[in-house]
Parts: structure tokens; sequence; C-alpha cells
């Protein structure tokens, strides 16, 4: 799924709602030394459990940071890119958080949704968890993000891309 997002070296990628880090420390060997993973949580806990991970790993490339249900703390038109894997769903305010991880992306800057499909009925997760891509996009898109492309390989996910539309 990563290697999908054409990552380059040196980037700066935000992995929101990073949990314990399975992604984030992939990312960081992807971006190289010359680049920086943000993992970003809400959850105290997750931190903790991430800065562990993190640590196991050997990367030393990655900035651990505290967000808020509305905020996720990262540098503004810094981002090259925004990674949220079965989170964006979660969110109690997702304009608030769009509107700020907007404002922290580069003007060529993209944001990556991977949620599960709401389309198929066979995919075997409670309908709360799931979202369609009309869904993603009618929330994402009036937040002036620009819809890029739908890559549909994984077996109960897709994954929405986004440009930062500026």
């Amino acid at each position: 799924m990563l290697a999908s997002l054409e990552i380059k070296q040196g980037s700066i990628v935000a992995d929101i709602g990073a949990g314990v880090g399975y992604h984030t420390w992939r990312l960081a060997r992807i971006v190289g030394p010359a680049g920086k993973v943000i993992a970003e949580d809400i959850q105290e806990e997750m931190l903790r459990m991430l800065k562990t991970n993190i640590e196991n790993q050997g990367v030393n490339n990655v900035q651990v940071v505290r967000g808020t249900p509305t905020n996720p703390n990262l540098p503004e038109g810094g981002v090259d890119l925004v990674l949220m894997v079965d989170v964006y769903h979660e969110f109690s305010d997702p304009a608030s958080m769009m509107t700020n991880i907007r404002k922290a992306l580069k003007p060529d800057g993209r944001v990556v949704l991977v949620e599960f499909r709401k389309e198929d009925p066979k995919v075997p997760i409670q309908p709360l968890h799931k979202m369609s891509i009309q869904d993603v996009r009618s929330e994402i898109e009036p937040l002036g993000f620009k819809f890029q492309k739908v890559l549909a390989f994984l077996p109960w996910q897709h994954i929405i891309i986004f440009t930062a539309g500026k």
C-alpha cells in the first residue's frame, strides 16, 4: 500500500492517528534520513507505545506529536503527504481537522485516506467504520481539496487520494 503512494525520499509525511506506529516506521524508512515522519495521535497511551516501537525499530527521523480532536498540530505549509489509515471516519469534527490538515500541506501536498469500503457488504467491518468514495468526496472536496484518484487493489479498503487544491 505504501509503495503505491510513490513517496519520495526526503519527503515530510504525517501519519495521522498513527496509533502504535505500524505505518510510521515503514514511512520513516521510505523517506530516508533526509525526510521526516510526523506521527500524530490524540491518545497518550498510543503515543507511549508508538515511542517504544519507534525506538525498537531503530528509526530516528520520526517526530511524535499529540494532536487534539480538531487539530493534528502539524507545521503550517510543511507537509508533503498526510496519511490516514482507517482514521478519517473516527473524527468527531472532520471539518476542523481537515481544515487544519490543509493548512499543513505544501502547495503540491497530498492527503491519502484509507477507509473500509461501505459499498461492499462482504467487508467484515461494522458499518460505522466504513465509508464510500462518495461519502469521502462529499465531505473533503467542499473544504478545498481536489480529488485525484482511488486505488482499489486492497481487498477491503479504498485508497482515496486528494491534493491540497491551493
